[in-house]
């Protein structure tokens, strides 16, 4: 069954750099757009960025473009979310999503990028 996890969340301070992870449990990823997305307390789910399967296409939603950065490493199956000058805003719980339906290796339109499934989160805190 496929499971999705993401990692490497924590706190971060104003201004720092983090990178958080996502991996499966063996379920190939690479014929697949993934799509990294975020829940803040009290708040609804945010897409925040789609990455194609073959990485030749991203998208970014307006409040993490130029901050945040999506990429991918299809031979070990991970796709990753850099997060640069994080604000205090960024805090939430981010988990990513794959794309299993029809056209699944391209990136659908937002907020949901067109994923079928999501996995577990891990949580980032930005504070001082």
């Amino acid at each position: 069954q496929l499971e999705l996890v993401a990692s490497g969340g924590g706190l971060a301070q104003p201004g720092a750099s983090l990178r958080i992870s996502c991996v499966s449990n063996g379920f190939r990823l690479e014929n697949h757009a993934i799509a990294w997305f975020r829940q803040a307390p009290g708040k609804e789910r945010e897409g925040i960025a789609c990455i194609s399967s073959s990485s030749d296409n991203t998208v970014y939603a307006e409040s993490v473009k130029g901050r945040f950065t999506i990429s991918r490493d299809n031979a070990w199956s991970r796709v990753y979310l850099q997060i640069d000058s994080p604000k205090p805003e960024d805090t939430g719980d981010y988990y990513c999503g794959i794309k299993v339906g029809a056209a699944r290796s391209t990136c659908g339109a937002p907020p949901d990028f067109g994923m079928d499934y999501w996995g577990k989160g891990t949580w980032v805190t930005v504070s001082s």
